[in-house]
């Protein structure tokens, strides 16, 4: 039970988390895909940053909201740096609110798929590329992504 509950647990619920859009989690895109796109359709969309308590990396979005039309792909980008002497190694994890947006909100690229490393004192722009399905219910007109850095060891 132990080895299940430790090893093979962590994963299932990932990929629960995933399909489901449960705990705020989005989901990911291959490639590009069309959409049928409604123009006068706008969606707010904030963007937040968060650090562990004590990870030494400044965090924050590049820009603070964008109106989006759902269908359409669009890049913003965050911006991460490390104040220390150290080579520091992190991880962000995104949520979305309202949960019930994550099942449509969709990333093609985000630094949050892979470990960030961060040599001393540098800064990095990290790319985010994204589109909200048009599925979307149409009562939801903000959604809200937060990102949380946690600090990985060496």
């Amino acid at each position: 039970m132990f080895v299940f509950a430790v090893f093979i647990m962590p994963p299932i619920y990932d990929v629960f988390c995933e399909i489901t859009g449960f705990n705020g989690t989005t989901g990911r895109v291959n490639a590009e895909q069309q959409y049928v796109v409604n123009e006068e359709r706008k969606v707010e969309v904030s963007f937040f940053a968060m650090t562990m308590g004590g990870f030494p990396v400044q965090f924050k979005p590049k820009v603070n909201s964008m109106e989006v039309v759902p269908g359409k792909f669009y890049t913003t980008s965050y911006i991460a740096k490390n104040n220390t002497d150290q080579i520091i190694i992190g991880q962000a994890v995104p949520s979305v609110a309202p949960t019930d947006a994550a099942l449509h909100f969709k990333k093609l690229e985000c630094f949050c798929f892979n470990r960030q490393v961060f040599k001393p004192h540098e800064e990095l722009e990290m790319t985010l590329r994204f589109v909200v399905e048009p599925e979307l219910d149409k009562r939801i007109q903000d959604i809200s992504l937060s990102y949380n850095f946690f600090k990985l060891e060496n």
